[in-house]
């Protein structure tokens, strides 16, 4: 019987390990439907090329920086309980390189390649995997202490603050370290207007994203026993709030339509197994109406030239998300209890800290050694042609 469960775990952590898998094919059709046609190609290949980094960096040095484990041991070791621990890595490692996929949409069109490359591996190899132990492993004993001062943990059971919010608050200086592309504010005031490249890619990456939430959501659960058709129906039920807001305040923007569901599942993460779906529909929502409203407000009033708007989408949805599993959770809301607004707040805050923190450190280190950005000529040709030096379509076409 044991065989048995062991193996259904492996299973079930490996299936969810997938389907967080493409969610990458996801980030990158989201970022290559926003970007200008001559950046498509640099899209595609940073998402793919960064997950690469991300799998070699956390199987060395991330994991064990998290979790206290490492895999350099005898295959005889790695294959107990059906390689449970080798795939719940591959799950964990899914989550980890997207922190660079939402930090990729933020930089686009002016990054240069390499110096991003090395930005993973020093956040996947310990920026996310720090502020990961301290949340999901017990380290320093940070949880104990919030516990004695609240009455119980911080609590993300999904990632709203371990993986969004600290992948949008990493983007935020990173963005603002690069500036803005070039004449995207000009000096008498205008703003130049970068609509998206492709809608139906766009579509397709959200849709991808939203499908492969599920395996987010519902696999954090880790162990087949544990598994909740409540996380499900609280992520589907975020997801509809989060479209439905962005519809009606982003006034039928296709680019606004898409994000919304992307916003309210970032939202729903943390206490998608605490929450009423009735709350989950709130919180998705709200969370649509604070990427519409912040996304405007960065891009027209702040002038933070945030290409696919993840500091507002992963960045500030993600707080909300930490801070509403603390509400919505309790169970005068409707919710399973086991949460405290005021542990949320303070786990919340911390994350948010550390990602700052991380953030302006590993890109300012870039930019004062490296360099963050293509030159103007190079950012004027795109990243296309400046970096792989073909674009995403024939510019002939050629009849055999």
């Amino acid at each position: 019987m044991d065989a048995l469960k062991q193996g259904a775990d492996a299973l079930f952590i490996l299936l969810g390990a997938i389907m967080v898998l493409a969610m990458h094919a996801g980030f990158a059709f989201l970022e290559l439907g926003t970007v200008r046609r001559k950046n498509q190609v640099n899209a595609l290949i940073k998402i793919l090329v960064d997950f690469s980094v991300s799998t070699v960096v956390y199987f060395l040095v991330g994991y064990g920086v998290a979790y206290g484990t490492n895999f350099l041991i005898g295959a005889e070791q790695l294959v107990a309980k059906n390689g449970y621990e080798l795939v719940k890595f591959f799950f964990l490692l899914t989550f980890a390189a997207a922190i660079p996929a939402i930090i990729s949409g933020g930089i686009a069109e002016r990054a240069k390649f390499w110096p991003q490359l090395i930005a993973t591996g020093v956040i996947v190899g310990f920026v996310y995997p720090f502020f990961e132990g301290i949340a999901w492993n017990q380290h320093f004993g940070i949880q104990a202490w919030i516990k004695s001062v609240t009455g119980e943990e911080f609590h993300d059971f999904a990632g709203s603050i371990v993986v969004h919010a600290v992948g949008g608050w990493i983007a935020l200086p990173a963005v603002l370290l690069l500036g803005a592309r070039y004449n995207r504010y000009r000096k008498d005031g205008g703003i130049s207007a970068h609509p998206p490249s492709s809608i139906p890619f766009l579509a397709l990456g959200a849709w991808v994203l939203v499908v492969g939430w599920f395996g987010f959501n519902v696999m954090s659960a880790q162990t087949l026993d544990k598994i909740s058709g409540l996380v499900a129906v609280n992520s589907l039920m975020a997801m509809a709030g989060g479209t439905l807001a962005a519809l009606l305040l982003g006034k039928n923007d296709p680019g606004f339509v898409h994000n919304g569901p992307l916003a309210g599942l970032v939202a729903v993460c943390a206490g998608s197994d605490l929450m009423h779906p009735l709350g989950a529909l709130v919180v998705g929502g709200v969370a649509g109406a604070i990427f519409v409203f912040m996304f405007t407000l960065t891009q027209n009033k702040w002038k933070i030239d945030d290409v696919l708007g993840v500091w507002p989408l992963h960045g500030l949805c993600g707080t909300w998300g930490g801070i509403a599993a603390g509400i919505f959770g309790s169970k005068a809301l409707g919710g399973l209890g086991g949460v405290t607004l005021t542990g949320q707040l303070i786990g919340t805050g911390l994350g948010v800290l550390w990602a700052l923190i991380g953030g302006f450190v590993v890109y300012g280190a870039l930019k004062v050694t490296m360099g963050l950005r293509l030159s103007q000529e190079e950012e004027f040709d795109g990243a296309d042609l400046s970096i792989h030096k073909i674009g995403a379509t024939s510019d002939r076409e050629v009849n055999w």
